[in-house]
């Protein structure tokens, strides 16, 4: 990535959802800020919950013109209609979404801090890859993908690199002439209001 280019936002929803208020507050940032993919990130393992929070927030997202991935599950990322996946097991199940979603779909695979694994996702056909947590969180067994690894990425591999995990805006400071992408979730939800803080992490990003 260049150095003059700013990274993109790459949202990534809550873990739990109330649909009875989080298609506004969804609406409200899309309608704030240019986010390039909203990633659907619940928490909850019961399929008509998923379901119904994939219907919301999909409305949102065509909506506005972002595209839509959701975590692990490529057999509802088919069957809803979304635009891709987003694995979690490093490079282990690139080759089989790949091939169940087909060339077009967005297939994005997280790798923690290895770079191994990221370089296997992109060899396996992975659209992108995530390193993380790049901060403080209580996710996790504690390890970090640190500045150095999103460095070497930037120099060495042409596939986007996403970094996600515990930002605040002096990591992003320091990220993002080497990150393409920003996955922004919890640092923004968890806050009253969601607008304003992730105008904190763009500006930062903007140096």
């Amino acid at each position: 990535m260049s150095d003059t280019e700013q990274p993109q936002i790459y949202l990534i929803t809550p873990p739990e959802i109330e649909l009875s208020h989080f298609p506004t507050d969804l609406a409200r940032v899309l309608d704030a800020e240019d986010i390039a993919c909203i990633r659907l990130s619940l928490a909850t393992r019961d399929e008509d919950l998923i379901l119904r929070a994939a219907d919301a927030v999909r409305e949102v997202a065509h909506r506005f013109d972002v595209a839509l991935v959701i975590d692990t599950h490529v057999v509802l990322a088919q069957r809803l209609g979304l635009d891709g996946v987003h694995l979690t097991d490093g490079a282990r199940s690139v080759r089989m979404a790949r091939k169940e979603l087909g060339a077009d779909a967005i297939v994005g695979a997280f790798c923690g801090h290895l770079r191994h694994d990221g370089m296997n996702a992109g060899e396996a056909g992975a659209d992108y890859v995530s390193f993380g947590p790049v901060g403080e969180t209580a996710l996790g067994d504690g390890s970090r993908a640190e500045a150095d690894l999103f460095q070497w990425w930037s120099e060495m591999i042409e596939i986007p690199v996403v970094a996600e995990g515990g930002l605040d805006t002096d990591i992003v400071r320091t990220l993002a002439p080497m990150t393409d992408f920003f996955g922004i979730g919890e640092e923004i939800w968890r806050t009253d209001d969601p607008v304003a803080a992730l105008k904190a992490l763009t500006a930062a990003m903007a140096g």
